[in-house]
């Protein structure tokens, strides 16, 4: 029996089929070989869209299946892992209205500010676990404002993945997970909020059918199924945003448990049981993907800085044309920890939460062009990533989540051991990388989904350790120097702005 698992991302559609028995993959593929670009019509924007991600899809899924490495029919289930927090309206006919409005967008943050005093703050944090920020909801409200005929003939809200859900099997789902991501969700009553409906005033139909994480979202239509050389009727069994995914793919399920991730975004996901909120909304609460109505609390504390990997190919481009990342890492890895004094601020890339959505400009500063040059550039830039990490943990810290070890799938940025060891010395914390990814996770979510594997972690006894990371006591006091002339550039630009 084998798992299709797709992880539709901002830069690419992955895919991979997973064994059931052994876990393992047996094929992977991506479409396409560049990354996709972001949309930005104006400043601050951010979208894509919808058609694209789909044709990417199917791609990418013919690529698996051409490999010849598998037989396509012993496919039982499919899992889906999709960037968070966008928003896609589609009218009755399942066509999409407007390009996807993506994670990092900006444009919504008033709106978000305006639902959150008229919540009330206290009442949004309590219930919602969160600010409105720029997050779906927020979205929805520019949307009907801005775009009131766009509006009026919308008939489903979808989230990236409950998008692609429907593109597969014609009809329209979502999860409570998802719904808390897109601050949709009452955690003290389990159900959509009543809050956001009343504040809001959209109507709330607009909302597909909610059903458990883990459990049959529709079934492959027998047209898709034929033009991608898969069987009808194949179940999605799985839906999860990109970082309760990546979790997962960790076996990251349980109280104290925490995973990173550093593509696009870079990621810390803490679970925990406990039912609270940061007062300023800098690191955000959502549903993870064993949290059960009316049942166990198992939430995610996610900690998000928007440009990581956005970031490092910025400055390969930019510095470096024509490099491969393997050449960018040996080159940052050749000079010394601290960049000889350049420091970068990773904030270019829309309004960032762990910074209360303010929108800053990256930043570049210490070059002195007798001493350093593209090197120094790399390495700082890694370095920036790490510290902003570092700076968005300790905000973690104040929450209750002080990890005694980071779980990582050794890809992005942690194929670089500039970076990895840059993280693990400014915050004194191990990093254990495995061999895993979020299209595999996703795939063996299909399989928790199907009911082949009784309990989530059961289809991760398995997972493969490939290195740990642990931190230099004898570099702990550099890196903290080092930090802390980064911190107070950052404090200083957040003065000025």
């Amino acid at each position: 029996m084998l798992f299709l698992g797709i992880d539709l991302g901002t830069s690419s559609i992955k895919v991979s089929v997973v064994d059931a028995d052994t876990q393992q993959v047996v094929a992977a593929a991506a479409y396409p070989d560049t990354e996709t670009a972001i949309s930005v019509p104006q400043e601050g924007w951010a979208e894509q869209d919808p058609a694209l991600w789909w044709e990417c899809t199917t791609q990418a899924i013919r690529r698996v299946i051409a490999s010849g490495d598998f037989n396509a029919a012993d496919i039982a289930a499919i899992g889906i892992a999709y960037q968070m927090h966008g928003l896609v309206l589609v009218d009755e006919a399942g066509q999409v209205l407007r390009p996807s409005i993506l994670w990092c967008d900006s444009r919504a943050v008033p709106y978000g500010d305006r639902l959150y005093k008229k919540i009330g703050a206290k009442r949004a944090l309590s219930y919602l676990l969160n600010s409105p920020g720029n997050f779906t909801a927020a979205k929805l409200a520019w949307v009907m404002e801005n775009e009131p005929a766009v509006y009026a003939q919308a008939d489903r809200l979808l989230l990236p993945g409950d998008y692609l859900a429907q593109r597969l099997t014609g009809e329209a789902s979502t999860s409570n997970s998802a719904l808390s991501e897109g601050i949709f969700w009452d955690f003290l009553k389990n159900e959509l909020s009543q809050d956001v409906l009343a504040a809001l005033a959209f109507r709330p139909d607009l909302i597909p059918t909610i059903r458990p994480v883990f459990g049959e979202h529709g079934r492959l239509r027998r047209d898709v199924a034929e033009a991608l050389g898969l069987k009808a009727n194949i179940p999605v069994t799985y839906k999860a945003g990109d970082q309760p995914n990546n979790a997962l793919s960790l076996n990251v399920l349980e109280p104290g448990e925490v995973a990173a991730t550093a593509g696009t975004s870079g990621v810390i996901y803490a679970v925990t049981d406990r039912v609270a909120s940061d007062p300023k909304s800098r690191v955000n609460t959502f549903a993870h993907v064993n949290h059960q109505r009316g049942g166990q609390n198992r939430l995610g504390v996610l900690l998000c800085i928007n440009g990581t990997g956005i970031l490092n190919r910025w400055v390969r481009d930019e510095f470096g044309t024509g490099l491969d990342y393997t050449t960018l890492n040996h080159l940052a890895g050749s000079v010394r920890a601290g960049s000889e004094g350049v420091r970068v601020l990773p904030f270019g890339n829309g309004a960032e939460r762990v910074l209360e959505n303010r929108t800053l400009r990256a930043q570049i500063s210490g070059l002195n062009f007798n001493l350093h040059n593209r090197a120094h550039v790399f390495r700082a830039a890694q370095e920036g990533i790490a510290f902003s990490l570092k700076f968005g943990l300790d905000i973690m810290g104040a929450t209750g989540t002080q990890p005694a070890v980071i779980r990582a799938g050794r890809a992005n940025l942690f194929l670089s051991e500039v970076f990895g060891q840059s993280l693990v010395n400014v915050t004194q914390t191990p990093v254990e990388l495995y061999d895993t990814d979020g299209a595999k996770g996703a795939a063996l979510g299909a399989g928790i989904g199907l009911g082949f594997f009784a309990e989530p972690q059961d289809a991760f006894t398995k997972l493969q350790k490939l290195a740990t990371i642990e931190p230099d006591s004898l570099q702990a006091a550099a890196y903290q120097e080092f930090y802390e002339s980064w911190k107070d550039l950052l404090t200083k630009m957040l003065t000025d702005c």
